[in-house]
C-alpha cells in the first residue's frame, strides 16, 4: 500500500465523515483515519439529529451534497418539526435515530464512495514542512502524506473523563484518548485550550414505570431532513416526559462536594445551553423541578437516554437521585453519566475556509474549533472537506458562505471573528437574516453552488431544477388567477375568516394566516389543476411556494438589508493596512484587527472590539 493522498481526514465523527465524503466526491483521493472503523459516525451523547437552528444546518449540509440528512432519514425512529407555532423562519426539524443503525449507515455510505479509503489507526503527530502540513504519523509508526490535512478529532485530544472524584483518560466512554497529537499542532504557534462537555446516565427501559410518565409521540407528516431521501422506514417510537423534584435536588446537593465541577477537579468551561443537572441546581436554586425526557436509543434496544440529566456526580449519587423520581423508583442503569475535558484550538487562527492561518494545508473542523453538537461539526466538516479538495487542484478557488447564505456561514464567521470562551452552539438568534435562512429553502440557497463544485451530484441538481420550476409555476398561477367572492366566500365563512367584498388574486388569499394552498386547492380549479400535476414530494413543493407568498414582504425587506451589507463584503482590506501604525483607531481595534486580519470591511465590522468609528476610519483611508 502507498500512503499518498490528496486529502487525509483525522477522526471519523460527524465532522470527519462529512469532510471525507465531500473531498472524495469532488474527486480528491482521500483517506479517513479513525481509531475504530466500527464506530464511524458515533453519537457520543444524544442519539438525535437536529433541533433549534441545528436542524437548519443539517438541511444546508444536505442541500450541499452532504450525507447527514440522508442517513438521519434512513435511521430515524421519531421525527418532529420544532417551533411550528411560530413563523417558518424558526421551524427546525429534529429526529431521534437508532444509534447502531446510524453508525452502520454511515459506514455503508463511506464504503460506497470512490476515491475514499478508511485506515484504522490513531494519529500521533502532524507532519509539517516549511509551515505547511504534509501528512500524519500514527501510533503504529506509519506515515501518511497528503496535500491537505483535515483534523476533526472531537473530544479525543487529551480527553479526560470524570465521574465524581474518579478520573480516567479517554476520548469517550470505553475509547482511548489521543495523547500527543495536540502538542504536534500547538508547537507551531496555534493556541490550545480546554473545554468540557458531559452526557447523562443510560437507563434500562424495563425498569421504568412508563405509564407514570407523559408520552410524547412523533409526527408522521411529509417533513424530513433530506431533499433527496425516501420517507422514514423504521418503526416510529415515542419519548416520555417527567420532572425532577425537591427530593431529587436534595440528594444531588448532598453530593456537590464530590462533584468535579464544584470541587476544583474540572477547571475548563462547559456548554452554557446544555448544562449538567448539578449546574442547573446551582444556577437556578429556586426552581423545584426541571424537565427530563426519556428517549429511545434504538428500534430494538432497552437502552434509554435521560435527556436533561447530564452529570459527572459520583455514580451512587446519580442513581440515588434518579430513583427519587416516582417513575424511576426501580431504575437500573447501563452506565452512569460522566464529564469529559478535551483540547480545542483557537478558531480565530482560521480563515473562513477553515484552513489554518499558521500552517498551510491544515484544516480544522468540529469540536476541535470549540463548538458543540453533531450538526455544527457536520457543517464545518463539509466546508473543510470541500476546501481541502479545492486546495489540491492548485487553483485559488475557495468555498466560503456569507451570513445571509447559510447558518453554516454564520457559524464559521462567528468562530473566526469572535472566537469562543465556551462551547459554541448555534441558535436562530445568532443569525441576523433568519427569514432568508429557513429550513425549507436550503436547496434554493446552496444546491447550485454545490453542483458547480462537484460535491452535489447530477440527480440532486436535476431535482432542484424541477422543484424550482414547479414552485415558479405555482407562484404564477397564484399571482395571475382572479377569485370571485361568490366562489370562495362560503369556504371563508365556514373556516371563520372574513369573506371577500370584491375579487382578488389567489396570492392575496394565501396571505391570510388561516388559508393554505392545500386547503384552497380543492375549491379553486386553477390551483387544483397545477397541484394535481406536481411530481413526488408534492407537499414539500407546496409548502415552499406558500411560504414565499405569505412572507414575501419580510423576505424582500431582509434581502435589501443583506444586500447593503454585501457592499462592505465587496471591500477587500486584507493586506492593505498595517493596523498597528493606524493611531486613529482604538488600541483594542488595532489589536483585534491585527490578530484576525479580516478579508473584508464587513468581516472587520463584526469583530468584537472593533467599533463603528474604527470602520469609518478605514473607509476614509480607503478613499470611500
Amino acid at each position: 500500500m502507498k500512503f499518498n493522498y490528496d486529502v487525509i481526514v483525522i477522526g471519523g465523527g460527524h465532522a470527519g465523515c462529512e469532510a471525507a465524503a465531500a473531498a472524495a466526491n469532488m474527486g480528491a483521493k482521500t483517506c479517513l483515519v479513525t481509531i475504530d472503523m466500527n464506530k464511524i459516525g458515533q453519537m457520543s451523547c444524544n442519539p438525535a439529529i437536529g433541533g433549534i437552528a441545528k436542524g437548519q444546518i443539517v438541511r444546508e449540509t444536505d442541500a450541499l451534497g452532504g450525507q447527514m440528512g440522508l442517513i438521519t432519514d434512513a435511521t430515524a425512529i421519531q421525527f418532529r418539526m420544532l417551533n411550528k407555532g411560530k413563523g417558518p423562519a424558526v421551524w427546525s426539524p429534529r429526529a431521534q435515530c437508532d444509534r447502531g443503525k446510524y453508525i452502520w449507515k454511515w459506514r455503508e455510505t463511506l464504503d460506497a464512495i470512490p476515491n475514499l479509503d478508511i485506515w484504522q489507526d490513531q494519529a500521533d503527530e502532524l507532519l509539517v514542512s516549511d509551515h505547511e502540513a504534509i501528512g500524519v504519523k500514527t501510533v503504529w509508526g506509519i506515515s501518511l502524506y497528503a496535500k491537505s490535512i483535515v483534523v476533526s478529532a472531537g473530544t479525543f485530544l487529551n480527553g479526560l473523563m470524570h465521574i465524581g472524584r474518579h478520573q480516567y483518560p479517554g476520548g469517550r466512554c470505553a475509547e482511548p484518548a489521543v495523547a500527543h497529537f495536540s502538542e504536534s499542532i500547538s508547537k507551531w504557534g496555534i493556541s490550545v485550550a480546554r473545554m468540557k462537555t458531559g452526557t447523562p446516565v443510560r437507563i434500562d427501559k424495563r425498569s421504568i414505570h412508563l405509564d407514570e410518565m407523559e408520552e410524547q409521540p412523533g409526527e408522521t407528516d411529509f417533513h424530513q431532513f433530506s431533499y433527496m431521501g425516501t420517507p422514514r422506514q423504521l418503526r416510529q417510537l415515542p419519548c416520555w416526559l417527567c420532572y425532577t423534584n425537591k427530593d431529587v435536588h436534595d440528594t444531588l446537593r448532598s453530593g456537590l462536594a464530590d462533584s468535579p465541577l464544584y470541587n476544583g477537579q474540572i477547571k475548563s468551561t462547559g456548554p452554557r445551553y446544555c448544562p449538567s443537572i448539578e449546574t442547573k441546581l446551582v444556577t437556578f436554586p429556586d426552581k423545584d423541578q426541571h424537565p427530563l425526557f426519556l428517549e429511545p436509543e434504538g428500534e430494538n434496544t432497552n437502552e434509554m437516554y435521560l435527556n436533561g440529566f447530564s452529570s459527572s456526580m459520583p455514580m451512587e449519587i446519580q442513581l440515588e437521585a434518579i430513583r427519587k423520581i416516582p417513575a424511576f423508583r426501580d431504575a437500573k442503569a447501563y452506565r452512569p453519566g460522566y464529564a469529559i475535558e478535551y483540547d480545542y484550538f483557537d478558531p480565530t487562527l482560521l480563515d473562513h475556509t477553515l484552513e489554518s492561518k499558521i500552517i498551510r494545508g491544515l484544516f480544522l473542523a468540529g469540536q476541535v474549533n470549540g463548538t458543540t453538537g453533531y450538526e455544527e461539526a457536520a457543517g464545518q466538516g463539509l466546508v473543510a472537506g470541500i476546501n481541502a479538495a479545492l486546495r489540491c487542484g492548485g487553483g485559488n478557488e475557495r468555498f466560503v458562505m456569507n451570513r445571509d447564505e447559510s447558518y453554516i456561514g454564520v457559524l464559521i464567521d462567528d468562530l473566526t471573528n469572535k472566537g469562543v470562551d465556551e462551547p459554541y452552539r448555534m441558535f436562530t438568534s445568532r443569525a441576523e437574516y433568519r427569514i432568508l435562512l429557513r429550513q425549507d429553502d436550503a436547496d434554493a440557497r446552496l444546491t447550485e453552488k454545490a453542483y458547480r463544485l462537484g460535491v452535489a451530484k447530477r440527480d440532486r441538481y436535476d431535482w432542484w431544477l424541477q422543484k424550482k420550476e414547479w414552485i415558479h409555476r405555482i407562484l404564477q398561477v397564484c399571482d395571475n388567477t382572479p377569485v370571485k367572492p361568490a366562489d370562495i366566500n362560503p369556504y371563508l365563512e365556514n373556516i371563520g375568516t372574513v369573506p371577500l367584498r370584491m375579487g382578488c388574486k389567489i396570492t392575496d388569499l394565501i396571505g391570510r394566516p388561516q388559508l393554505s394552498l392545500q386547503g384552497l386547492a380543492p375549491i379553486l380549479p386553477a390551483l387544483r389543476e397545477i397541484t394535481d400535476q406536481l411530481p413526488n414530494r408534492k407537499e414539500e413543493i407546496m409548502e415552499a411556494a406558500e411560504i414565499q407568498i405569505k412572507y414575501k414582504g419580510y423576505i424582500e425587506r431582509e434581502r435589501i438589508v443583506a444586500d447593503k451589507m454585501h457592499r462592505l463584503e465587496n471591500i477587500k482590506i486584507k493586506g492593505r493596512f498595517d493596523y498597528n501604525s493606524l493611531k486613529e483607531i482604538s488600541t483594542e481595534g488595532r489589536q483585534k484587527l491585527t490578530k484576525i486580519n479580516p478579508e473584508t470591511l464587513a468581516q472587520a465590522s463584526r469583530i468584537p472590539g472593533v467599533s463603528p468609528s474604527d470602520i469609518n476610519v478605514l473607509l476614509v483611508l480607503l478613499g470611500r
